[in-house]
């Protein structure tokens, strides 16, 4: 790990320049429990499409000389997938007002070194630099107590996550699909929602 990590902001458009080394840092992170990841960089590159498609969109992004080796995004909820959409509509939720906070990652090496705080300081600057949001949220995966590739020393996020002020909505779900590691196509997901006032 160098000692000259470098800092970049994307903003809408500007994430396409970038969305290949996004891709491959989304399947290298993700491939670990509790996401246990099946990646491929053709349905990486199709997927973040909508970041670059939202102008409201943002990605903060960490590099070691050339290599992006952390990132974090986050997007209107408006210009978000259905399934992200749709537990805050029926919930009746104003989706106009909620910005959604896309992934946190960082390569294994580079973690506890105060990233993952700037991550969210960054995200939750962007969404309150419009004036009109007022709830941030984010997803995670369910993936039960028994999980067979659940690691012995795996500890949760979720400490972390309500230091942030974030609080867990159980009625808040979403199903999302990705293919497991080993699986040749996708299964469902249970995902829940976590949210925080952006005044707070």
């Amino acid at each position: 790990m160098s000692d000259q990590l470098t800092f970049a902001a994307y903003k809408g458009v500007e994430i396409a320049a970038v969305v290949e080394a996004l891709g491959a840092l989304r399947i290298a992170v993700f491939h670990d429990y509790p996401y246990l990841y099946e990646g491929s960089l053709d349905y990486e590159k199709d997927y973040l499409q909508i970041y670059v498609q939202s102008e409201r969109a943002f990605l903060f992004s960490v590099f070691d000389g050339s290599k992006m080796v952390g990132a974090t995004t986050c997007i209107p909820l408006t210009d978000e997938a259905a399934e992200v959409r749709k537990p805050f509509e029926d919930a009746g939720f104003d989706i106009s007002t909620i910005f959604y906070f896309g992934e946190s990652i960082l390569l294994p090496e580079y973690r506890g070194s105060g990233l993952g705080h700037r991550f969210f300081d960054e995200r939750e600057a962007h969404a309150r630099s419009f004036g009109n949001f007022e709830l941030s949220c984010f997803c995670s995966v369910e993936r039960g107590d028994n999980h067979p590739a659940k690691p012995a020393d795996y500890r949760p996020n979720d400490a972390f996550w309500l230091k942030r002020g974030y609080v867990k909505e159980p009625a808040l779900q979403s199903i999302m699909e990705w293919p497991d590691i080993g699986e040749t196509s996708s299964s469902a997901k249970n995902m829940t929602f976590w949210i925080k006032p952006l005044n707070s």
